[in-house]
Protein backbone atom coordinates (compact mmCIF):
# COMPACT_ATOMS: atom_id res chain seq x y z
CA UNK A 1 0.00 0.00 0.00
CA UNK A 2 1.72 3.15 -1.06
CA UNK A 3 1.47 6.78 0.86
CA UNK A 4 -1.69 7.81 -0.99
CA UNK A 5 -3.40 4.66 -0.23
CA UNK A 6 -2.57 4.53 3.67
CA UNK A 7 -4.19 8.38 3.42
CA UNK A 8 -6.73 7.89 1.47
CA UNK A 9 -8.02 5.04 4.33
CA UNK A 10 -8.45 8.03 6.53
CA UNK A 11 -10.66 9.96 4.41
CA UNK A 12 -13.17 7.33 3.81
CA UNK A 13 -15.07 9.60 0.71
CA UNK A 14 -18.53 8.12 0.52
CA UNK A 15 -18.41 6.22 -2.65
CA UNK A 16 -20.68 4.93 -4.54
CA UNK A 17 -22.20 8.23 -4.49
CA UNK A 18 -26.02 8.28 -3.23
CA UNK A 19 -28.60 7.74 -5.95
CA UNK A 20 -31.87 9.71 -5.42
CA UNK A 21 -34.99 9.54 -7.09
CA UNK A 22 -36.82 12.89 -7.81
CA UNK A 23 -40.60 13.45 -8.07
CA UNK A 24 -40.74 16.64 -10.49
CA UNK A 25 -43.53 16.54 -12.37
CA UNK A 26 -41.81 18.27 -15.52
CA UNK A 27 -40.89 14.96 -15.81
CA UNK A 28 -43.21 12.49 -14.44
CA UNK A 29 -46.03 13.63 -16.69
CA UNK A 30 -44.24 12.97 -19.81
CA UNK A 31 -43.57 9.50 -18.32
CA UNK A 32 -40.43 9.81 -16.92
CA UNK A 33 -37.84 9.15 -13.89
CA UNK A 34 -35.40 12.05 -12.39
CA UNK A 35 -32.61 10.26 -10.31
CA UNK A 36 -30.01 12.55 -8.75
CA UNK A 37 -26.81 11.14 -9.04
CA UNK A 38 -25.35 12.33 -5.79
CA UNK A 39 -21.36 12.91 -6.22
CA UNK A 40 -21.63 16.43 -4.46
CA UNK A 41 -21.69 14.75 -1.10
CA UNK A 42 -18.90 12.38 -1.54
CA UNK A 43 -17.15 14.56 0.97
CA UNK A 44 -17.40 17.49 2.18
CA UNK A 45 -13.96 18.92 1.16
CA UNK A 46 -13.91 17.04 -1.98
CA UNK A 47 -16.97 17.08 -3.48
CA UNK A 48 -18.13 15.57 -6.83
CA UNK A 49 -16.08 14.86 -9.78
CA UNK A 50 -13.42 16.66 -8.47
CA UNK A 51 -12.39 13.75 -6.15
CA UNK A 52 -13.21 11.08 -8.98
CA UNK A 53 -10.61 12.34 -11.25
CA UNK A 54 -7.61 13.09 -8.74
CA UNK A 55 -8.36 10.07 -6.88
CA UNK A 56 -6.22 8.43 -9.34
CA UNK A 57 -3.61 10.70 -10.18
CA UNK A 58 -2.79 11.40 -6.28
CA UNK A 59 -2.29 7.66 -6.18
CA UNK A 60 0.04 8.19 -8.97
CA UNK A 61 2.21 11.40 -7.20
CA UNK A 62 2.43 8.82 -4.13
CA UNK A 63 3.51 11.28 -1.61
CA UNK A 64 4.84 13.85 -3.86
CA UNK A 65 4.09 17.52 -4.89
CA UNK A 66 1.48 18.10 -7.01
CA UNK A 67 1.20 21.08 -9.68
CA UNK A 68 -1.68 21.80 -11.37
CA UNK A 69 -3.11 25.08 -13.27
CA UNK A 70 -6.77 27.26 -12.79
CA UNK A 71 -8.46 30.61 -13.11
CA UNK A 72 -8.85 32.96 -9.96
CA UNK A 73 -11.95 30.65 -9.07
CA UNK A 74 -11.17 27.50 -9.31
CA UNK A 75 -12.66 24.60 -8.32
CA UNK A 76 -10.18 22.40 -9.56
CA UNK A 77 -7.16 24.30 -7.68
CA UNK A 78 -9.50 24.45 -4.65
CA UNK A 79 -10.16 20.49 -4.34
CA UNK A 80 -6.54 20.25 -5.00
CA UNK A 81 -5.50 22.02 -2.03
CA UNK A 82 -7.85 20.61 0.43
CA UNK A 83 -6.75 17.02 -0.69
CA UNK A 84 -3.02 18.34 -0.12
CA UNK A 85 -4.27 19.11 3.47
CA UNK A 86 -6.24 16.28 4.20
CA UNK A 87 -4.09 13.61 2.52
CA UNK A 88 -0.69 15.03 3.72
CA UNK A 89 1.47 16.40 0.09
CA UNK A 90 2.08 19.44 -0.55
CA UNK A 91 -0.05 21.39 -3.71
CA UNK A 92 1.39 24.28 -5.70
CA UNK A 93 -1.13 25.89 -8.07
CA UNK A 94 -0.46 27.60 -11.51
CA UNK A 95 -3.16 30.90 -11.67
CA UNK A 96 -4.11 32.69 -14.93
CA UNK A 97 -3.14 36.24 -14.57
CA UNK A 98 -0.54 37.77 -12.99
CA UNK A 99 -1.79 40.97 -12.32
CA UNK A 100 -3.70 38.87 -9.20
CA UNK A 101 -0.07 38.41 -7.94
CA UNK A 102 0.05 42.01 -6.25
CA UNK A 103 -3.95 42.17 -5.53
CA UNK A 104 -5.86 40.69 -2.35
CA UNK A 105 -6.53 37.18 -2.50
CA UNK A 106 -10.04 36.27 -3.72
CA UNK A 107 -12.23 33.83 -1.30
CA UNK A 108 -11.18 31.07 -3.61
CA UNK A 109 -7.52 31.85 -4.07
CA UNK A 110 -7.35 32.29 -0.12
CA UNK A 111 -9.08 28.76 0.99
CA UNK A 112 -6.25 27.72 -1.27
CA UNK A 113 -3.73 29.01 0.07
CA UNK A 114 -4.90 28.52 3.78
CA UNK A 115 -4.98 24.67 2.51
CA UNK A 116 -1.46 25.40 2.22
CA UNK A 117 -1.06 25.63 -1.47
CA UNK A 118 1.86 27.64 -2.88
CA UNK A 119 0.06 29.94 -5.56
CA UNK A 120 2.52 30.94 -8.49
CA UNK A 121 0.94 33.57 -10.96
CA UNK A 122 1.95 33.79 -14.64
CA UNK A 123 0.93 36.13 -17.29
CA UNK A 124 -2.22 34.92 -19.64
CA UNK A 125 0.05 34.09 -22.50
CA UNK A 126 2.07 31.77 -21.29
CA UNK A 127 -0.92 30.13 -19.15
CA UNK A 128 -2.42 29.60 -22.53
CA UNK A 129 0.86 28.34 -23.64
CA UNK A 130 0.98 26.10 -20.76
CA UNK A 131 0.83 22.43 -22.66
CA UNK A 132 3.89 23.34 -24.69
CA UNK A 133 6.74 21.81 -23.29
CA UNK A 134 9.16 24.40 -23.02
CA UNK A 135 6.90 26.64 -21.49
CA UNK A 136 6.27 24.37 -18.38
CA UNK A 137 9.55 24.02 -18.07
CA UNK A 138 9.88 27.58 -17.54
CA UNK A 139 7.06 27.75 -14.99
CA UNK A 140 8.39 24.11 -13.57
CA UNK A 141 11.80 26.12 -12.90
CA UNK A 142 9.73 28.28 -9.71
CA UNK A 143 9.06 24.70 -8.23
CA UNK A 144 9.82 21.66 -6.07
CA UNK A 145 12.11 19.88 -8.76
CA UNK A 146 10.10 16.19 -7.59
CA UNK A 147 6.45 17.77 -8.63
CA UNK A 148 3.65 15.52 -10.23
CA UNK A 149 2.08 17.14 -13.08
CA UNK A 150 -1.46 17.33 -13.55
CA UNK A 151 -3.26 19.19 -16.09
CA UNK A 152 -5.92 22.35 -15.83
CA UNK A 153 -9.64 20.73 -14.80
CA UNK A 154 -7.84 17.69 -13.93
CA UNK A 155 -8.30 15.87 -17.11
CA UNK A 156 -6.04 13.07 -18.19
CA UNK A 157 -6.14 10.16 -19.17
CA UNK A 158 -5.82 8.94 -15.27
CA UNK A 159 -8.80 10.98 -14.29
CA UNK A 160 -11.32 9.71 -17.10
CA UNK A 161 -10.50 5.91 -15.53
CA UNK A 162 -11.53 7.35 -12.30
CA UNK A 163 -14.82 8.69 -13.67
CA UNK A 164 -15.47 5.59 -15.55
CA UNK A 165 -16.45 4.34 -12.40
CA UNK A 166 -19.53 6.61 -11.94
CA UNK A 167 -20.71 4.76 -15.16
CA UNK A 168 -19.99 1.93 -13.54
CA UNK A 169 -22.70 2.65 -10.42
CA UNK A 170 -25.32 4.03 -12.27
CA UNK A 171 -24.83 1.06 -15.18
CA UNK A 172 -28.80 -0.79 -14.46
CA UNK A 173 -29.96 1.93 -12.80
CA UNK A 174 -30.52 4.41 -15.28
CA UNK A 175 -31.00 4.49 -19.15
CA UNK A 176 -29.46 7.78 -19.59
CA UNK A 177 -26.64 9.90 -17.75
CA UNK A 178 -26.46 13.68 -18.15
CA UNK A 179 -23.39 15.51 -16.84
CA UNK A 180 -22.57 19.40 -17.14
CA UNK A 181 -19.04 19.60 -18.99
CA UNK A 182 -16.03 21.83 -18.55
CA UNK A 183 -12.65 19.95 -19.67
CA UNK A 184 -14.60 16.90 -20.87
CA UNK A 185 -12.70 14.28 -18.93
CA UNK A 186 -15.98 13.64 -16.66
CA UNK A 187 -17.85 13.15 -19.78
CA UNK A 188 -15.03 10.98 -21.03
CA UNK A 189 -14.79 8.60 -18.01
CA UNK A 190 -18.91 8.44 -17.21
CA UNK A 191 -19.56 7.11 -21.32
CA UNK A 192 -16.81 5.19 -21.05
CA UNK A 193 -18.13 3.41 -17.56
CA UNK A 194 -21.71 3.81 -18.63
CA UNK A 195 -24.15 0.88 -20.29
CA UNK A 196 -26.46 3.18 -21.35
CA UNK A 197 -27.11 6.89 -23.06
CA UNK A 198 -24.53 9.47 -22.13
CA UNK A 199 -25.48 13.26 -22.55
CA UNK A 200 -22.94 16.26 -22.01
CA UNK A 201 -24.27 19.79 -21.37
CA UNK A 202 -21.17 21.78 -22.22
CA UNK A 203 -20.55 24.89 -19.90
CA UNK A 204 -18.62 26.87 -22.88
CA UNK A 205 -19.01 28.17 -25.87
CA UNK A 206 -16.99 26.80 -28.80
CA UNK A 207 -17.91 23.66 -30.31
CA UNK A 208 -14.67 22.16 -29.32
CA UNK A 209 -15.72 19.78 -26.66
CA UNK A 210 -16.09 17.13 -29.30
CA UNK A 211 -12.58 16.40 -30.11
CA UNK A 212 -11.72 17.28 -26.49
CA UNK A 213 -13.45 14.13 -25.05
CA UNK A 214 -12.39 11.84 -28.20
CA UNK A 215 -8.63 12.43 -27.40
CA UNK A 216 -9.55 11.81 -23.61
CA UNK A 217 -10.57 8.47 -24.32
CA UNK A 218 -8.40 7.54 -26.69
CA UNK A 219 -5.42 8.43 -24.36
CA UNK A 220 -7.43 6.37 -21.31
CA UNK A 221 -8.68 3.52 -23.59
CA UNK A 222 -6.82 3.52 -27.18
CA UNK A 223 -9.74 4.19 -28.72
CA UNK A 224 -13.60 5.84 -28.19
CA UNK A 225 -15.74 4.08 -25.09
CA UNK A 226 -19.49 4.15 -24.50
CA UNK A 227 -22.80 6.22 -26.34
CA UNK A 228 -22.23 9.65 -25.71
CA UNK A 229 -23.30 12.62 -27.27
CA UNK A 230 -23.34 16.68 -26.56
CA UNK A 231 -26.17 19.37 -26.19
CA UNK A 232 -24.36 23.18 -27.23
CA UNK A 233 -27.49 25.30 -26.48
CA UNK A 234 -27.48 25.77 -22.50
CA UNK A 235 -23.89 26.83 -21.36
CA UNK A 236 -25.90 30.53 -20.44
CA UNK A 237 -23.75 32.85 -22.07
CA UNK A 238 -20.38 31.23 -21.80
CA UNK A 239 -17.69 29.85 -19.28
CA UNK A 240 -18.74 31.50 -15.84
CA UNK A 241 -21.58 33.35 -17.28
CA UNK A 242 -25.25 32.76 -15.89
CA UNK A 243 -28.60 34.36 -17.24
CA UNK A 244 -31.32 35.73 -15.25
CA UNK A 245 -33.66 32.80 -16.09
CA UNK A 246 -31.44 30.30 -15.48
CA UNK A 247 -31.33 31.78 -11.81
CA UNK A 248 -35.02 31.60 -11.90
CA UNK A 249 -34.57 27.95 -13.02
CA UNK A 250 -32.23 27.52 -10.27
CA UNK A 251 -34.07 29.02 -7.40
CA UNK A 252 -37.14 27.40 -8.65
CA UNK A 253 -35.90 23.93 -8.47
CA UNK A 254 -34.67 24.54 -4.86
CA UNK A 255 -38.05 25.54 -3.97
CA UNK A 256 -38.88 21.94 -4.97
CA UNK A 257 -36.79 19.61 -4.12
CA UNK A 258 -34.22 21.64 -1.74
CA UNK A 259 -35.54 20.77 1.42
CA UNK A 260 -36.42 17.41 0.99
CA UNK A 261 -33.04 16.44 -0.78
CA UNK A 262 -30.82 19.15 1.27
CA UNK A 263 -29.66 19.96 -2.56
CA UNK A 264 -27.98 23.77 -3.37
CA UNK A 265 -27.69 24.24 -7.29
CA UNK A 266 -24.77 25.38 -8.18
CA UNK A 267 -25.32 27.90 -11.12
CA UNK A 268 -22.50 27.24 -13.15
CA UNK A 269 -22.47 23.94 -14.12
CA UNK A 270 -24.97 21.79 -12.14
CA UNK A 271 -28.10 24.60 -13.06
CA UNK A 272 -27.10 24.29 -16.71
CA UNK A 273 -27.16 20.20 -16.63
CA UNK A 274 -30.53 20.41 -14.89
CA UNK A 275 -32.07 23.48 -17.78
CA UNK A 276 -30.73 21.37 -20.34
CA UNK A 277 -32.46 18.49 -18.93
CA UNK A 278 -36.07 20.03 -18.40
CA UNK A 279 -35.81 21.67 -21.62
CA UNK A 280 -35.53 18.07 -24.07
CA UNK A 281 -38.18 16.51 -21.91
CA UNK A 282 -40.34 19.11 -22.64
CA UNK A 283 -38.63 18.73 -26.51
CA UNK A 284 -39.79 15.05 -25.96
CA UNK A 285 -36.05 14.30 -26.48
CA UNK A 286 -36.75 10.92 -23.93
CA UNK A 287 -39.16 8.24 -24.31
CA UNK A 288 -41.81 7.46 -21.48
CA UNK A 289 -40.24 5.06 -19.22
CA UNK A 290 -36.70 6.71 -19.53
CA UNK A 291 -34.87 6.74 -16.13
CA UNK A 292 -32.29 9.99 -17.02
CA UNK A 293 -29.68 10.12 -14.09
CA UNK A 294 -28.25 13.90 -13.51
CA UNK A 295 -25.03 14.02 -11.72
CA UNK A 296 -24.81 16.57 -9.46
CA UNK A 297 -21.29 17.20 -9.81
CA UNK A 298 -20.87 19.88 -7.06
CA UNK A 299 -22.40 22.18 -4.39
CA UNK A 300 -22.29 26.39 -4.57
CA UNK A 301 -19.15 28.02 -3.56
CA UNK A 302 -20.28 30.46 -1.07
CA UNK A 303 -19.20 34.25 -1.69
CA UNK A 304 -17.85 33.11 -4.99
CA UNK A 305 -18.45 32.48 -8.43
CA UNK A 306 -16.59 29.17 -9.85
CA UNK A 307 -14.63 28.01 -12.47
CA UNK A 308 -12.96 25.40 -13.36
Amino acid sequence: MNTFDLALSRLRPRLPSPLEPVEDERFTRRGLRLLLKRDDLIHPDLPGNKWRKLALNLREADGRPVLTFGGAYSNHLRATAAAGRLLGFDTVGVVRGDELEDRPLNPSLARCAADGMRLVFVDRATYRAKDDPAVLARILERTPKDVYVVPEGGSNALAVRGCAELGGELCGAADVAAVACGTGGTLAGLAAGFDGRTLGVPVLRGGFLGGEVTALQESAFGGPRGAWSLDERFHGGGYARTTPELDAFAQDFEARHGARHGLAIERLYVAKMLYGLVTLAEEGAFAPGTRIAAVVTGAPEPQSASSR
